[in-house]
């Protein structure tokens, strides 16, 4: 392990002194007070429409935003300033959209958030020419959408659809059934937001003359509760949630005409249980429409006409177990073909079709990942996306040639590469770490060329090297079926392989995701880099049904989640602990939300190998949790009962031993607090000890104040009682 000194040589007349640079200790408040070791990035890009400039804020305050050339990366004008927005309550400018010419801004602003996702906002219509600016509502709306020809803008609001000329200022209420907790037009519901990562669920047509938007009807979905506290009454929050198993919104498509003031409902066929995605073609008249089972493995994509709402299947993938929907299909501007991503062949690659349905090639191949989608450069037939190549566990940036088939890759760097493509695809801002180096983001061109430095997070790596800041280390450990599954450590400084040290372990373990990769981290990282410097060995593990290793290796925990990740997380326990260095009786673990379900069943399931778990926010019983994610890997309650049950912490824990911490937000809308009420319930029945806390009012993510800092503390406090 490297460690860095700076060695000043004193020269007196008796003779020479050394002195050594002490480096500091890592506290909580330079994590979660000082925010110390948090980068720095590069805020609000957008890709002008000529390609070769962009506009970026100027400040992290969002209050002046300006136009800066590819190329040279000069500034070429200031756009505007918050100050030019004359409307009261504007703060900051907190998201902003150009109309299609470029000659206005609509402008979010007083953001209040709803979901994870969601939100509403004032919005305004800024004129650049003229420097006026015209508040669309004196209400907070939703999701503010130019028309393509940037003379209209739709938006939600009290769950009813709208829109308004910009020319005239009319506007027009397209649907007027909306109501809170049993109509939602132009917006999503909760498990929709949550899980398809749907928000704004309504589109313009390619010639502004249509929206197509969708209806979800949930009167009868079962309400969830939750109490906020802080009045002399605690007000109760209701709001629609489908558990597993009981019944979801229903959800119907529209298109509604401009012109005529019509609208038609499209014909998809059957009933479908989900609607995942609408996406307008290069015909202003046709609509695709993603459609799925309630199983999520029979995937069709259906083109519905705008007229007369009479569709037709251009696209069918099953599976035997369960479909990942393609976020990124894209028609061509030749109108006849298309492109998606699919796992059909094992690892998720990029596929060409013709809109017969007919596929005309697989454009990538191999036993690896594409693992993002940046786009189709359609004059020069490249796609450009993101790949785990090389690796599972790094990120490099690659194009495709269309016609040849000719795969190259751009990036240079080993670590993290992600990137963000000008409109022409000629340049593209690329932000690379890797563990053990902070974010790096650099303008390129086409071809990967490095063209300058966006920022390079000095700052943070100055402030880096005054800690015992130790490297991240990659390795791989083999559980008992002989998986080779990847892990990384972080050692203690002045590490000693003749002592034995206790191991913390994190895990997270979900379907298709990664703690074991090799880029940068910020809160959690700079707090495994604490528990180092006190002595810990800080473990990460990714089990079966992570991500980025293909199909098999994901989809293994079909119908069972928790046994085979909590099985590798054991074997990977035993494992540690035979190594020389490690004290096999002081192994802890910690997760949150899905983790802290996998915390919950290692202290349980692995009671004699755990000494201390602390699990944040944990499902305890998938029966609590939503129907779209949960029925993905699971089917029903119905169906499966044994899959929901045997893996169940609730069901485990008069195995308890070690030391065990419960802590959940009593405000989650996703994980519920009930979770941890039953997984409580539970222990005290069995009269086993444990440690609880509980935080008022806090959502999924427990954050707020010093909500973090209080936390972590608690942990931290935690850990070094118990491990």
């Amino acid at each position: 392990m490297k460690r860095f000194f700076w060695l000043s040589i004193v020269l007196v007349l008796v003779g020479t002194s050394t002195f050594a640079q002490e480096k500091k200790k890592i506290a909580l408040e330079d994590i979660w007070m000082k925010y110390s070791f948090f980068g720095d990035g590069v805020y609000g890009v957008r890709s002008m429409n000529d390609g070769i400039n962009y506009t970026s804020f100027t400040n992290r305050a969002q209050s002046e935003l300006a136009q800066y050339s590819y190329k040279t990366g000069k500034s070429i004008s200031t756009i505007v300033k918050v100050t030019d927005i004359k409307v009261d309550g504007i703060q900051a400018i907190e998201d902003y959209e150009f109309s299609a010419d470029e000659s206005k801004l609509v402008v979010a602003y007083n953001t209040e958030p709803i979901y994870r996702y969601s939100s509403k906002a004032n919005y305004v219509v800024y004129d650049l020419k003229k420097k006026e600016t015209k508040k669309l509502d004196e209400d907070l709306i939703m999701y503010a959408t130019l028309s393509p020809q940037g003379n209209k803008v739709a938006f939600v609001k009290n769950n009813n659809l709208f829109w308004q000329d910009l020319e005239s200022g009319k506007t027009t209420q397209i649907t007027t059934d909306g109501e809170w907790n049993k109509i939602i037009n132009g917006a999503s519901d909760w498990v929709y937001e949550e899980e398809l990562e749907l928000v704004r669920a309504f589109e313009w047509s390619p010639d502004g003359k249509n929206i197509a938007f969708f209806r979800f009807d949930e009167s009868n979905v079962k309400e969830f509760s939750m109490d906020i506290y802080g009045d002399l009454y605690p007000e109760e929050y209701s709001f629609k949630y489908p558990k597993a198993g009981e019944e979801n919104s229903k959800v119907s498509i529209h298109i509604y005409n401009l012109e005529n003031k019509k609208t038609v409902q499209a014909n998809l066929g059957k009933d479908w249980e989900y609607v995942a995605r609408i996406e307008w073609t290069k015909d202003p008249k046709k609509l695709a429409v993603q459609t799925l089972n309630r199983h999520q493995n029979d995937l069709n994509i259906l083109l519905v006409d705008a007229t007369s709402g009479e569709a037709k299947n251009i696209y069918n993938e099953k599976s035997a177990t369960y479909i990942e929907i393609p976020n990124h299909l894209t028609f061509l501007d030749n109108g006849n073909e298309f492109v998606l991503l699919s796992e059909k062949d094992g690892f998720k690659h990029i596929y060409l079709y013709n809109m017969k349905g007919e596929m005309v090639k697989q454009l990538t191949k191999g036993n690896w990942e594409v693992t993002d989608f940046y786009g189709v450069d359609q004059v020069n037939q490249k796609i450009y996306f993101q790949s785990a190549k090389d690796s599972p566990l790094q990120r490099e940036i690659d194009v495709v040639d269309i016609k040849s088939g000719e795969m190259r890759c751009l990036s240079s760097k080993k670590g993290t590469n992600d990137a963000d493509f000008s409109k022409n695809f000629a340049y593209y801002i690329n932000y690379y770490s890797n563990a053990n180096t902070p974010q790096y983001i650099t303008l390129n061109n086409s071809k990967g060329k490095e063209i300058r430095v966006l920022q390079d997070n000095a700052r943070l790596k100055e402030t880096i090297k005054k800690f015992e800041w130790q490297e991240k280390e990659f390795f791989t450990i083999n559980n008992a079926d002989g998986d080779e599954l990847n892990a990384w450590m972080i050692k203690p400084a002045n590490f000693d392989a003749s002592k034995k040290y206790p191991v913390f372990m994190f895990v997270y373990g979900g379907p298709g995701s990664q703690t074991v990769q090799d880029q940068w981290g910020s809160g959690n990282d700079s707090w495994f880099q604490m528990l180092a410097q006190n002595g810990y060995l800080v473990v990460s593990v990714d089990n079966r049904g992570t991500g980025a290793r293909g199909a098999d290796f994901k989809k293994v925990t079909y119908k069972q989640l928790g046994k085979y990740e909590v099985e590798d997380q054991i074997d990977a326990a035993k494992y540690l602990a035979s190594q020389s260095y490690v004290d096999g009786n002081r192994i802890g673990i910690f997760g949150w939300s899905y983790g802290g379900y996998m915390t919950s069943l290692c202290l349980t399931k692995g009671a004699d190998v755990f000494k201390m778990g602390i699990a944040v926010a944990p499902v305890t019983t998938w029966r609590y949790y939503d129907t779209i994610y949960t029925e993905r890997y699971m089917q029903t309650p119905q169906e499966n009962s044994s899959g929901y049950d045997d893996n169940s912490p609730i069901n485990h824990v008069k195995k308890l031993k070690g030391k065990y911490f419960l802590i959940h937000g009593m405000a989650d809308d996703n994980v519920h607090y009930q979770n941890a009420v039953d997984m409580s319930t539970a222990l005290i029945e069995m009269n086993k000890p444990f440690d609880q806390f509980s935080y008022p009012n806090k959502n999924h993510g427990i954050y707020g104040g010093l909500t973090r800092m209080h936390l972590y503390t608690m942990m931290t406090e935690y850990i070094y009682k118990n491990l």
